[in-house]
């Protein structure tokens, strides 16, 4: 009997070492072959905007390194519900990549009834980069600075542009709403790109939107800018204020660039991912394309991203509340 009991205790420990040994060869495995076949970037967004430029900067960069076709694929709608939701539901491999903004996991959880996932059912590759807004104004309105945006607010109303229902520059409208009692209509539009279209027309009076898109058409004096959301002033247009500058601080403001896998993907091919996407965005030639796209390196991996994340999303959620945003 005490035979047989001995005996049962090293197959014990045999299987328990098995286990270990073949979990780590497994992520060795995994980490030595990943990718072994064309990964999809899937950019939650329309096509044109900062967040799909930067996926495919990083997407050219990674084919070149890790010797497999890196695909971007624009899923929006939703907000970017749908495109997040496709990444969600995908294998957890590393071979699917959600690339997008934070708004999916910090303002859509509190705008929408349901939600087809849930944060947990992802993991954060890296947070890459952030960039402010920048307010800006058709001409037409005769509005010069971020006060008299204020005052024509109040006493005659104004309309406002956005990249759809739950984007950042919906939040901002709603933001500068309640600060200062000003009647701004949001206007939501199907991406950046006919948002700022929408200013520049003069079919709404103004936005608060991605400065790449705004800025070429500011320099030609076809619009009209204002401020800058962020916390630091625009490297593209050093001489516009922040909102702090110009005194409207609640309305500070920056956007998250993210890669974000399936909750399920094994951490040796988060890691491998995650420094092929980090050495990437630290090559010069990236560096130059992020400073056209007015984006801010960030580099934040692990918990210093979840952490990032968890306090964007505390910060949103009262503001929806208090705002009333809804899914227009």
């Amino acid at each position: 009997m005490h035979t047989l009991s001995n005996a049962r205790r090293r197959l014990g420990a045999l299987a328990a070492i098995a286990l270990v040994t073949g979990l780590a060869l497994g992520s060795a495995t995994a980490q030595d072959t990943y990718p072994n076949k064309p990964v999809r970037f899937v950019n939650n967004f329309p096509a044109g905007g900062p967040s799909d430029l930067l996926a495919r900067s990083v997407a050219a960069v990674l084919q070149e390194t890790l010797k497999q076709p890196f695909v971007v694929e624009n899923k929006a709608g939703a907000a970017g519900n749908i495109g997040a939701a496709d990444v969600a539901k995908s294998a957890p491999d590393g071979h699917t990549v959600l690339f997008g903004i934070d708004t999916t996991f910090t303002v859509n959880p509190h705008l929408y009834p349901t939600m087809p996932f849930k944060r947990s059912d992802f993991k954060p590759v890296v947070v890459m980069a952030s960039s402010g807004l920048l307010v800006g104004v058709n001409p037409a309105t005769g509005i010069k600075n971020l006060a008299g945006m204020i005052e024509m607010g109040k006493t005659k109303g104004l309309n406002f542009s956005s990249a759809g229902s739950g984007s950042p520059g919906h939040l901002a409208v709603e933001v500068i709403k309640e600060s200062t009692q000003a009647k701004i209509t949001h206007i939501p539009y199907r991406g950046n790109t006919p948002a700022v279209t929408a200013v520049l027309s003069g079919e709404v009076d103004g936005g608060v939107l991605a400065t790449p898109g705004m800025l070429p058409h500011v320099q030609t004096g076809k619009i009209t800018a204002l401020a800058v959301t962020s916390r630091q002033r625009s490297r593209l247009a050093p001489e516009l204020p922040t909102v702090a500058e110009a005194g409207l601080k609640s309305l500070e403001q920056e956007v998250l660039y993210i890669a974000m896998v399936p909750a399920g993907t094994p951490d040796a091919v988060v890691l491998k991912l995650q420094k092929g996407i980090v050495d990437a965005l630290k090559r010069p030639d990236l560096q130059a394309r992020m400073a056209t796209l007015d984006l801010f390196y960030e580099g934040l991996t692990g918990a210093q991203a979840s952490q990032r994340l968890d306090a964007l999303d505390s910060r949103y959620g009262p503001i929806v509340k208090a705002t009333g945003m809804k899914v227009e």
